[in-house]
């Protein structure tokens, strides 16, 4: 029987969740990437709590994007933007959780924003 490429996904995600959690003092950055957008948050998973998010539904970042809000460049300024309001709430480092997904287009895209913007893996 083939796996699909949704089951692989979501394997991948349960594997990664069993090993990566969010701490209040070293948060979970989550990656969650759809065809047209990607959403970025901190999560702290002990108070089960979002503790800064950024996603190209946001009206004055739409309106910034110029190549759209599913490329690369939307994804970096997403990196960007959540780095710089967690880093408003004194958080520092953080884990990645990539969402299941391949680390490699618009979900390193999101990593290497936050990284530039000060956030440390």
């Amino acid at each position: 029987m083939k796996i699909t490429r949704t089951e692989a996904t979501s394997r991948r995600h349960r594997r990664i969740r069993k090993k990566v959690e969010g701490t209040p003092e070293r948060p979970r950055l989550a990656v969650f990437r759809s065809h047209k957008h990607i959403y970025a948050q901190v999560i702290d998973d002990v108070n089960q709590c979002t503790l800064a998010a950024a996603s190209t539904l946001e009206k004055d970042l739409k309106e910034q994007l110029e190549a759209g809000t599913g490329s690369c460049d939307a994804a970096t300024t997403i990196g960007r933007l959540v780095a710089e309001r967690a880093r408003e709430k004194g958080i520092l480092q953080v884990v990645f959780d990539r969402g299941g997904k391949l680390y490699h287009g618009r979900v390193k895209a999101v990593a290497d924003g936050a990284r530039e913007a000060g956030l440390e893996f």
